[in-house]
């Protein structure tokens, strides 16, 4: 199933291919970049500084060369990564903290995979599952996923071209199409995405080489299946620091980039991903405790609108995207643009791309199909009817000259907007 999944999202991004270019004309580049930023200071960066703190005597001082370095661009000797120094220094506190005596990895469990491991082709379940309907009935799961999926690329694109490189739309949608296909006819239930972080990795001094090398180095571990020996002889908290450096600098592009007025919809496209990471800490915190959200969500009542929580947090990348547009678009008067996203925000709403969901004893489970969100899909509707009054009043009530009041007494005219 998954590798079904993954050869169709592959196709999707295929077609997309041909269509990214006039998404990103029409997206503000607040939008794109608020839903990146989002991801980053939640995702990416959250979950790892509690990881950080709960190891102080490992993680805690990589984190802080790596900050120290690269937010004073320091270049060290020999021009040594200073990343890498930093790793260096964490597997060091890593093995020290482990004790005398401790096992350094080598041991029956992460070795037992060692070997060589071609990949393998093997197109035959791909192909069965294609020819029956098991796996077509989950298009309505497929698709919103391989949708999220092309936006997420479209947005690291944008990222990029917001730290100065440009790459073409089009051949980057492409390629990462035809290698999620391939992956497939491989047995590969994942897709490919375009890697998020560019502006981070290029300000620590990556280049070109640095995805080559960061792309060879993983098949070659994978191939010879070291990963097990590799997370053993490497404590994963020595380069935690640098993913809460990439998540900062996301989060600060987000702001830096866009023109100044647009950073008020940049904190706006903030709110959805915050809203995703809240309902993680919620529902992690509720299994621990031997609960589920479905028996304790009737009891939040007022202290804890957890329903709006999970509405906001359901398709939260897309809804973040819409929100951060519609604002922006709002604060350079464009409202018929505006009203073209509130559009786009009740159709998706009305089939359950963004804030459907149902609440099961399983969790929160996602709900597509017709009318799946009434209620918001209702709300964007009326918003959409609202900023298309306000574009005929603009319309016919342009730009004109106000008469003022001197201070001395003598009559002005200013422009007025």
């Amino acid at each position: 199933m998954g590798i079904f999944a993954c050869f169709l999202n592959g196709l999707f991004e295929v077609v997309c291919a041909f269509f990214g270019d006039w998404i990103r004309r029409h997206t503000p580049r607040a939008a794109m970049l608020s839903a990146l930023a989002g991801i980053a200071i939640t995702f990416i960066a959250m979950g790892f500084v509690f990881q950080i703190f709960a190891s102080p005597a490992t993680a805690l001082v990589p984190m802080l060369l790596i900050l120290f370095a690269y937010a004073a661009r320091l270049r060290l000797p020999g021009r040594i990564p200073a990343g890498l120094v930093a790793v260096l220094v964490g597997i060091g506190l890593g093995w020290l903290n482990r004790g005398p005596g401790s096992d350094l990895g080598l041991n029956g469990s992460a070795t037992a995979a060692l070997g060589f491991h071609l990949p393998v082709l093997m197109p035959g379940r791909l192909f069965s599952m294609l020819t029956t309907l098991t796996g077509w009935q989950y298009l309505s799961v497929i698709f919103p996923m391989g949708l999220f999926n092309v936006l997420g690329a479209l947005q690291n694109l944008e990222s990029a071209e917001a730290a100065g490189d440009r790459f073409e739309t089009r051949s980057s949608l492409l390629v990462n199409g035809v290698c999620s296909i391939i992956g497939a006819l491989f047995g590969s239930a994942f897709p490919t995405t375009i890697y998020i972080g560019h502006p981070g990795w290029k300000a620590m001094g990556a280049r070109s080489g640095y995805s080559v090398l960061n792309g060879g180095a993983i098949m070659l571990v994978c191939m010879l299946g070291g990963m097990g020996l590799v997370l053993r002889l490497v404590p994963i908290e020595a380069a935690l620091g640098i993913l809460l450096w990439i998540g900062l600098i996301m989060t600060a592009q987000a702001f830096q980039t866009v023109p100044k007025p647009h950073t008020l919809a940049v904190g706006l496209g903030l709110i959805p991903a915050l809203s995703a990471w809240a309902l993680l800490l919620i529902e992690t915190s509720l299994r621990a405790a031997g609960h589920t959200l479905y028996e304790i969500a009737p009891k939040f009542g007022g202290n804890l609108y957890i329903h709006g929580v999970i509405a906001l947090s359901q398709g939260f990348m897309l809804t973040s995207m819409i929100l951060a547009a519609i604002l922006a678009q709002v604060i350079d008067s464009k409202f018929a643009k505006a009203a073209a996203w509130c559009g786009a925000a009740t159709l998706f709403s009305m089939t359950g791309v963004i804030h459907a969901y149902d609440l099961t004893p399983a969790g929160v489970v996602n709900k597509f199909g017709w009318a799946a969100a009434p209620l918001f899909a209702l709300a964007y509707a009326l918003g959409g009817l609202c900023l298309v009054a306000l574009h005929f009043y603009g319309r016919d009530n342009p730009p004109g000259r106000v008469l003022v009041q001197g201070r001395g007494g003598n009559e002005g005219e200013v422009m007025a907007k």
